[in-house]
């Protein structure tokens, strides 16, 4: 959520900002019931006062007809005040509902661009390989080692379900906890298990609802929500709190399923487990003070990074265009991952700065000083790294001409100083 004084105050410079996202907000009608919500508080504190004095005045009268007449007005004045109060709160609430509507607005130095075709690759790491055999997508490989069931997954859930057998398994697990190991020991994040589950305000004050309800899980009955990331609970941990400026800046890191109803395109990332509904993911969450937010941005990229180049797996990062920044972020770069078989780049991770919007919504807020009026924090979220497309990297990258896959070293001794992952048995 943005600040509603600056859109108060400086309404054209949102609008600019809008424009540059390719996308609109109801900024007149939040400056209409802005300026109706101010007026009724006006009126309000007017009939408050008026209320009081009557109060004073009435207790120095003599009981008789002017003081019963006195009584009656200020009844009549207390009434009137509660009717508009309940106009205020009803103001606030319709308010607050069109500024959830409301994107963030891009950072000054976030490239201008209508969509994607205007991202800009910031720096490659790592050369691709030149395979001197024929080099094949994971899905042929995962079927032919018996590593990955497609047809059993779609039988027991559905499209875009699967189960992974065996070695994959166990190397989607130990490449998991070798990322949390690395970000806890190395780069000074906390661990936490998270709810899976979670409630609406949750998913409100990270910006996944109202706007993108449609791409989420559901359980009616008792209206908890199924997480597409471990950012919402993550940040949602201090909801409603004022953190001590010594607590900062506080890191987490969590592993969690993550469930997204995936809208595909006929034709679009159809094979393999590049665009799944249910994926594990290892996440990366910040909370700093504003000054520092641009330097946390940098070192959770790092963060991220490190994780490829210890798989020593090619990557690119790329910075997003306005026109394909994420609804909630300020400023985004992605790290996408090579993928020879497939011949593409994969997103394995994205390192956003949410700036206060994401504390507005979820009212963090943290103190400077002792005594000082309490600030939202910054907030940041990056995937260190998305284990599905992390995985179709490695099998890709580390495939053998004999049709087997190289372990990557750093993974070895999460797998029991395995090696290879040759052929399953399968039942």
């Amino acid at each position: 959520m943005i600040d509603l004084r600056l859109i108060r105050e400086q309404p054209d410079l949102v609008r600019e900002a809008l424009a540059k996202l390719n996308t609109e907000a109801p900024i007149d009608e939040i400056l209409e019931l802005d300026e109706r919500r101010r007026a009724l508080l006006a009126e309000v504190e007017e009939l408050k006062a008026r209320r009081n004095a009557g109060s004073k005045e009435i207790s120095r009268l003599a009981p008789g007809p002017e003081r019963d007449a006195r009584i009656a007005e200020m009844r009549g004045l207390g009434d009137k005040i509660q009717e508009l109060d309940a106009q205020v709160a009803e103001t606030d609430a319709a308010l607050r509902d069109l500024l959830l509507q409301v994107p963030n607005l891009p950072d000054p130095d976030v490239p201008v661009g209508p969509d994607e075709s205007a991202n800009v690759v910031v720096r490659h790491w790592g050369e691709p390989r030149d395979f001197p055999y024929p080099v094949r997508p994971h899905w042929e490989i995962g079927e032919e080692l018996g590593l990955i069931d497609f047809e059993r997954g779609v039988k027991v859930s559905g499209s875009r379900f699967y189960f992974f057998r065996g070695d994959m398994a166990r190397l989607q697990r130990a490449l998991a906890t070798w990322m949390i190991d690395l970000h806890v020991r190395e780069h000074g994040y906390t661990e936490l298990y998270a709810p899976v589950l979670v409630r609406p305000d949750a998913l409100i004050g990270t910006g996944n609802l109202p706007k993108f309800g449609d791409a989420l899980y559901r359980d009616d009955e008792s209206d908890l929500w199924l997480i597409p990331t471990a950012e919402v609970p993550v940040t949602n941990l201090y909801a409603d709190e004022i953190l001590d400026a010594d607590a900062l800046p506080i890191y987490h890191v969590a592993q969690t399923p993550c469930f997204r109803r995936e809208q595909l395109s006929a034709g679009r990332d159809v094979r393999g487990i590049k665009r799944v509904h249910q994926f594990e993911k290892v996440e990366m969450v910040k909370f700093v003070a504003p000054e520092t937010s641009d330097d946390e941005l940098n070192s959770l990229v790092a963060n991220a990074e490190e994780v490829l180049q210890r798989l020593n797996i090619p990557y690119r990062v790329v910075q997003m265009c306005t026109g394909d920044l994420s609804f909630t972020a300020a400023k985004k770069f992605d790290l996408e991952a090579w993928a020879p078989g497939s011949q593409d780049w994969l997103e394995v991770s994205s390192c956003s700065n949410f700036r206060d919007f994401q504390a507005r919504r979820a009212n963090i807020r943290y103190r400077p000083a002792d005594g000082a009026r309490p600030q939202f924090v910054h907030t940041l979220n990056g995937s260190g790294l998305a284990l599905p497309r992390t995985l179709i990297a490695i099998m890709e990258n580390y495939q053998r001409e004999d049709g087997t896959i190289e372990i990557p070293e750093v993974l070895r001794p999460y797998m029991g100083g395995q090696e290879v992952i040759g052929r399953q048995p399968v039942f």
